[in-house]
């Protein structure tokens, strides 16, 4: 399966979704990439679409292992992967240090986008993403939801590999994914066009699916 762009995938991802339109579900994205499949999701379910900052704790010298994640909240909550952390020789403070960088970084982008982070607690959650490689920034996101006390948590992504796919299943409520290849090499490979999306990208894609009144209404 192969999508022309974002938004396509996220109109097909939308269709699997509609059980959930009228049940005034919560759409949250993964920025950036996420935003653009998240939006046709928000307004096929007439829903409020916000985002979820995630930030990853790469491991030193090998900056794309994740040693866990840091998310926004109140207080942002630091994610860790213990396995991957138990068998390299982190130094002493190394994690706790990182995580205050992202946590700065996490605030930026919330200030920068310019809207408060909207209350997950009690209600459906759709997490999306426009793909999901290692699945390790979902985890913690999903984890993160589930602590921020989410009534129901769904993952909805275009694509996972298939073992990604079946290990984040038992962590959420719902997980809906297009495509689950077993060969997978990356989440760019199933789109013609994956640009990379800009800060402006993202604040024009959410102030287009978000009336400011409804900004109002769950501040």
């Amino acid at each position: 399966m192969r999508w022309r762009d974002r938004a396509a995938a996220g109109r097909d991802l939308a269709a699997r979704l509609a059980h959930l339109r009228g049940g005034d579900p919560l759409v949250l994205a993964l920025p950036r990439g996420g935003v653009a499949v998240a939006a046709p999701v928000a307004e096929a379910l007439g829903a409020r679409l916000d985002i979820l900052l995630v930030r990853k704790i790469g491991a030193p010298h090998q900056p794309e292992l994740a040693l866990g994640a840091v998310v926004e909240g109140d207080p942002p909550q630091t994610v860790l992967n213990e396995d991957i952390v138990a068998t390299l020789d982190v130094p002493t403070g190394f994690v706790t240090r990182r995580a205050a960088q992202e946590i700065a970084e996490l605030d930026r982008r919330r200030e920068l986008w310019g809207r408060p982070p909207v209350a997950a607690r009690g209600r459906t959650v759709v997490l999306v993403d426009d793909g999901i490689a290692t699945g390790a920034t979902v985890r913690a996101a999903l984890l993160a939801l589930e602590r921020g006390g989410a009534g129901r948590r769904v993952l909805a992504a275009p694509v996972a590999p298939a073992e990604v796919a079946a290990a984040l299943r038992p962590l959420c409520d719902e997980a809906v994914f297009l495509a689950e290849p077993a060969e997978f090499g990356s989440v760019g490979a199933f789109y013609d066009d994956f640009r990379q999306l800009t800060d402006a990208d993202v604040t024009a894609l959410l102030d287009a699916v978000t009336p400011a009144s409804a900004a109002r209404r769950d501040r």
